[in-house]
């Protein structure tokens, strides 16, 4: 079954949150909501989970209609699982009783989970490899077996739609990397339909089989990570996830020529007629290719940055600072004078974008 949202609009007095919102999700896929902060994510998931009513528009979830404006079904009677940034963990049940409680009184769970919860609950803490770990309380876990446990209690009654809100979010940088690998691991296992939202574009890229960009409470775009990437269809979706540049020029037909180096001519397929219109070509810090040959757009290096397999520059270009991505073993000094061309990417077939 799928997950319906149709035509959802959420005010808050004059101000409107949410507009126009229409997704639906498939039963087992994982859908990354990405944007900046006060974007509408935040306020799509809660109107999800319940927390929140629309001011126009429905929810379904697995067949039922749970939000409408005239009507909404309480979190605890929809069939969904919810992982908080904060983890949300009872400070006075262990790790198994964290995990029996929807068991126990979620009334979606399964009859023969409700009448065997402590067999199930052992079960899901075997799966997130913390049933050693059952008879301890939250304040002895670290900040990595915590969430584990707040995955555990989420799925333990395995709900129709997971939805996760920052949940990485307080995490250091490595446990971050260490915690993606194992959601996409529990997703694999579970095959439960999971709506992520997250701020990060490293995350849903890594993580997420479709993505929904989201600005000022609207979708700019849904895709395939790869398709939000190599195509994005907004200046704002090629900055925020691809860090693009937008080049300024001249499009003649499918080609373009930028301003700054009239003579060269880049391959404008896949490219979205909002930048022909406008004069501009989105490029992205990876995709410039450096040279101290002056065949290309002149530039000089204002500032470099070591970061192991690649060095990360930004250089001056006509006034404008723009940021590229050379391999370590290309070595430019601050202050030096380069060329940039730009890398063609080679023919690749679009991604489904959904």
């Amino acid at each position: 079954m799928t997950t319906e949202l149709s035509q959802i609009k959420k005010r808050f007095g004059t101000f409107e949150a949410l507009k126009t919102i229409s997704l639906s999700i498939e039963k087992g896929e994982f859908i990354a909501i990405l944007g900046p902060s006060g974007c509408g994510k935040t306020t799509l998931l809660r109107l999800l989970a319940g927390f929140e009513e629309p001011t126009a528009g429905h929810i379904a979830i697995d067949g039922d209609h749970v939000s409408s404006a005239k009507k909404t079904t309480p979190p605890e009677k929809r069939n969904i699982g919810m992982v908080f940034q904060s983890f949300a963990l009872w400070p006075h049940l262990s790790v198994q009783e964290q995990v029996e409680f929807p068991l126990r009184h979620h009334p979606h769970t399964r009859k023969d989970w409700k009448k065997n919860y402590q067999g199930r609950a052992l079960d899901v803490l075997k799966l997130v490899g913390l049933e050693q770990l059952a008879k301890r309380m939250p304040n002895e876990l670290s900040g990595g077996q915590r969430q584990r446990v707040a995955l555990a209690r989420a799925l333990a009654h395995q709900p129709a739609i997971l939805l996760m809100d920052e949940p990485l979010s307080s995490l250091d940088a490595e446990l971050r990397v260490d915690m993606r690998k194992e959601i996409q691991r529990l997703h694999r296992l579970t095959n439960s339909s999971i709506v992520y939202v997250t701020h990060d574009q490293e995350e849903a890229l890594a993580m997420a089989d479709r993505i929904v960009i989201m600005k000022d409470g609207q979708i700019e775009q849904v895709g395939t990570p790869q398709h939000i990437y190599l195509y994005p269809e907004t200046p704002f979706v090629a900055r925020f996830v691809g860090k693009a540049t937008m080049v300024d020029g001249r499009w003649e037909g499918n080609r373009f020529r930028p301003d700054a180096a009239p003579t060269l001519s880049w391959d404008g397929e896949g490219v979205s007629e909002v930048f022909k219109q406008a004069d501009t070509y989105p490029v992205r810090p990876d995709q410039w290719l450096f040279s101290r040959e002056q065949t290309g757009m002149e530039a000089t290096v204002v500032n470099a940055m070591y970061q192991g397999r690649e060095r990360h520059y930004a250089v001056e270009v006509g006034g404008e600072v723009i940021h590229a991505i050379s391999p370590a073993t290309e070595q430019y000094k601050i202050g030096e004078k380069v060329s940039l061309k730009m890398r063609q990417a080679e023919k690749q077939t679009k991604a489904h974008t959904g």
